[in-house]
């Protein structure tokens, strides 16, 4: 890959961001219209790829940000007004605008398609739509300053000026100001001032004792008042105070993070941040260097206030901007860009350093090589280390994934009339970068599903005694080494009865089997099956929840559903951390070796029948007062090869997921492992009960167990001796 493809690269990852970014930011700005941030952060977006698409040349998207850009620019001056109906143009821009950027860099055509160039029509005609928005101030003017109300007091400057003993002397004519300040502004009152004319009188005739207070209306900023007098700043001390609607502009103006064309932020000094906004003048910053050089010990700010060049509360708001973008610039230098598919090489290299360790420890111990086995646990703690440092790289918070359904949630209840509110919690959550990519699209269709399905129209749900807005809900936790994800709604509800009848008449089910209501929900993970009587363009034709679930159980995941009629729908899935790396403990039975989840054991005992109440034809023990349903590897994989003698030792691991708990029976512990996972071949793809495997030190494979298929499996059934092979059911 050669430079300008490499460049091209991070043009494009970029611009997906900015997009994320933008979307963010108009979906808050619907709920906040007044966040400047995300004003702020909306026209960053639209300015920093259209700057980056220049570099590449590609003029049609150019263009297009172009024309977003100074609609934001508009809406960032206060020049125009943002609604509900000018976020949802600026949202169908920035879907056009990726496809735009999609298009113009697999075609250098000088003209868009016919298609492309009328959607481009159609949305910039809609971005300047609605004329009465547009203020008649010109763009590139503040609207503070435009809009300054005459008369009232506290929208007029004070201008102290004290004349030096030798003004005079140097040709400078106190009253040439007045006449001056006249042509720029008015002049409200004038105070003339003489604390230094001596009292005796004995004064010189030809020095100037003279101070003027001057309250003065005028539509120019600080910089262009102190121009006024810059003639004369050697021959007179000058003090412009602001009015409280300048002072509430500066405070507005800090609040705004200005950025270069970049998108990088500089980090400013305090002087060049006031000074910036128009709150000081290069004058007065130099005053105030030179007694900062002569009182060290004073800070700049201090300085500033003292001298009345500002006030207190614009240079504590300059100071908070300052350290918050140096917090930024801090963060930002800590963060390097990887290539995935680079970070996805570290990861296996680190798996296959794991294996190697395991196989040096084996080799130590069994030739009792005492210093290599030191070495080898020594070299075990750092893999381990570099695994978990390794696999930390790859974990991401899953907010970001929740954040972008809110545009689906917003574009959907819109299209069906219906007023839905998405509640996301557990943003924070942490999973594999590699997870986050394939739950996106399981997610999205269990939340159009809720959309379309769970929440009812108003007028339905104000019947039912609800209020007319639904509420769809995201939330993620950590449990038991898994990422749990939540997806719930406050809607009608399943119906328990509609979804058996619909599985009878599509063969599913037969009349006269008996199923929980737990089975009965969790039929619409079925293949055909909807109890929607019509279909759309969303859902109603069965197809996509029996897709979700096979996903989720390719990533070793599991998928539940709770609903009450009327109150709502859950869904849960349960989902690993990470694919790659994890800690596991291993036993044996009947000479075979298999791996279980560390975080799902909660603990290992002797199975002693002499003690226990065991019911081995139902499967059942009782363990210190508590009923657990158990199974036996090896009866369960059918390899049992002899008869078990009555004396034989065998060992119960205690497995828990979510709330539900087995006994797991082998033949001996052999305590933990770090296992790297390696995925089966298709020809074992339908193996229940197994989600992997991974190979040992000595080149030995072990199988690692899947805790909720055998806990399923144990709790549905516990009256069957396991006589058909569920190896043999996978050919």
């Amino acid at each position: 890959m050669n430079d300008l493809d490499a460049a091209l690269t991070v043009f494009i990852q970029e611009a997906e961001e900015l997009l994320i970014q933008m979307e963010q930011g108009l979906l808050l700005l619907e709920e906040t219209p007044s966040d400047k941030e995300s004003i702020n952060n909306v026209f960053r977006a639209m300015h920093t790829i259209k700057g980056s698409a220049g570099l590449f040349g590609l003029e049609h998207v150019v263009a297009f940000c172009h024309c977003v850009e100074t609609v934001m620019d508009a809406i960032r001056k206060n020049q125009r007004a943002i609604d509900k109906q000018i976020i949802s143009v600026l949202l169908s821009c920035k879907d056009f605008c990726s496809e735009l950027i999609e298009y113009n860099l697999s075609n250098q055509s000088p003209t868009l398609p016919e298609r492309l160039a009328e959607t481009s029509n159609q949305l910039i005609q809609q971005l300047h739509a609605d004329h009465a928005l547009i203020s008649k101030a010109p763009l590139d003017k503040e609207p503070e300053i435009t809009a300054i109300k005459s008369v009232l007091p506290e929208d007029n400057w004070l201008i102290i000026l004290k004349f030096h003993t030798n003004a005079l002397r140097n040709g400078i004519d106190p009253i040439a100001f007045i006449s001056f300040l006249k042509g720029k502004g008015s002049i409200v009152t004038i105070q003339t001032l003489t604390p230094e004319l001596p009292i005796d009188f004995s004064f010189d005739s030809e020095s100037c004792y003279l101070q003027f207070h001057i309250v003065f209306h005028t539509p120019l900023a600080k910089p262009d008042i102190a121009k006024i007098f810059e003639f004369a700043e050697d021959d007179c001390d000058i003090r412009l105070l602001p009015p409280d609607s300048k002072i509430e502009q500066y405070l507005k103006l800090l609040q705004a993070s200005e950025y270069d064309a970049d998108g990088v932020k500089e980090i400013e000094k305090l002087g060049e941040i006031l000074t910036n906004i128009g709150a000081l003048t290069a004058s007065e910053i130099n005053q105030a260097l030179q007694q900062q050089e002569q009182n060290q010990a004073k800070r700049l700010g201090e300085i500033l206030v003292e001298q009345q060049f500002t006030e207190q509360v614009v240079v504590t708001q300059a100071l908070q901007k300052q350290e918050s973008e140096r917090e930024k610039a801090s963060k930002a230098a800590n963060y390097i860009r990887v290539d995935a598919t680079k970070l996805g090489r570290l990861i296996n290299l680190v798996g296959e350093l794991v294996i190697s360790g395991a196989s040096i420890n084996l080799l130590a111990q069994r030739y009792r090589l005492t210093e290599l086995d030191e070495a080898a646990a020594h070299m075990s703690g750092l893999v381990s280390e570099i695994r978990d440092s390794a696999l930390q790289l790859r974990m991401v918070s899953i907010g970001e994934t929740f954040s972008r359904f809110k545009r689906v949630v917003r574009d959907v209840s819109t299209e069906l009339n219906k007023q839905i509110e998405l509640v996301v919690t557990g943003g924070e959550t942490e999973l594999d970068k590699a997870l986050v990519e394939k739950i996106n699209d399981p997610l999205t269709h269990l939340i159009r599903n809720a959309l379309d399905h769970g929440i009812e129209l108003p007028e339905q749900r104000l019947a039912s005694g609800k209020p007319a807005q639904g509420n769809i809900y995201l939330n993620a936790y950590h449990d038991s080494g898994h990422i749990v994800i939540e997806v719930a709604d406050d809607g009608a509800g399943l119906n328990a009865d509609k979804i058996l009848a619909k599985a009878i008449k599509n063969g599913l089910v037969t009349e006269n089997q008996q199923l929980s209501q737990q089975e009965i929900f969790n039929l619409i993970f079925a293949a055909g099956l909807s109890t929607k009587d019509q279909a759309n363009n969303l859902s109603g034709r069965g197809v996509g929840m029996d897709v979700v679930r096979k996903n989720i159980l390719a990533l070793r995941g599991a998928v539940n559903v709770t609903s009450q009629q009327g109150v709502g729908t859950t869904i849960t899935i349960r989902l690993p951390l990470t694919l790659a790396i994890i800690d596991g403990f291993m036993v044996v039975a009947e000479n075979e070796r298999y791996i279980i989840p560390l975080n799902m054991i909660e603990e290992c005992v002797e199975m002693n029948a002499s003690e226990w109440k065991i019911d081995t034809i139902k499967h059942y023990i009782n363990l210190r007062g508590e009923v657990l349903p158990y199974l036996r590897l090896a009866d369960y994989f059918q390899n049992r090869t002899q008869h078990i003698p009555t004396d034989h030792r065998e060992s119960l691991v205690v497995v828990k997921m979510a709330n539900k708990k087995i006994g797991l029976v082998v033949d001996e512990l052999q305590g933990e492992h770090q296992t790297v996972i390696k995925p089966l071949g298709k020809i074992f793809e339908r193996l229940q009960g197994v989600s992997g495997a991974t190979i040992l030190g000595n080149g030995d494979v072990a199988l690692i167990l899947d805790v909720q298929g055998l806990i399923q499996h144990a709790m549905h059934d516990t009256n069957t001796s396991y006589q058909s092979s569920m190896i043999a059911n996978s050919y």
